[in-house]
């Protein structure tokens, strides 16, 4: 099953942003945690800023399913991180149980939420 977008959260700034010097990712734990509250048909409105939230309440439903075919997570790398005018986005490349791997862009958080988090390509 090919899944191009994940969340409408991934802005045109983040596409075209400078890379920024960092070694590792700061996101992982909220990542994982957006990830596995998804296929399980939750949107975690803890992380999600509105517009974010908003999009991924409007696609959950197709999303859960698709998601849960990949099957379990089996890593999560640090790809690399980019600055945005919005802040900070990370790379992530996430490789599932199913054999699929996909890079997840997750950041510009604002108050503990964020407005990015989406599937930025196959890995």
């Amino acid at each position: 099953m090919r899944i191009q977008t994940m969340f409408a959260g991934v802005a045109a700034a983040a596409l075209m942003a400078f890379p920024a010097m960092a070694q590792d990712g700061h996101y992982r734990e909220q990542l994982t945690r957006i990830l596995a509250e998804a296929s399980q048909g939750t949107c975690p409105a803890g992380l999600m800023q509105a517009a974010l939230l908003d999009a991924c309440n409007a696609q959950i439903e197709g999303m859960a399913p698709a998601m849960q075919a990949l099957g379990a997570i089996e890593s999560l790398t640090f790809v690399r991180s980019e600055d945005t005018p919005e802040g900070p986005v990370e790379f992530w490349s996430v490789k599932y149980a199913g054999g699929q791997t996909l890079v997840w862009v997750i950041g510009q958080m604002t108050d503990g939420k964020f407005a990015t988090v989406g599937v930025a390509g196959q890995g």
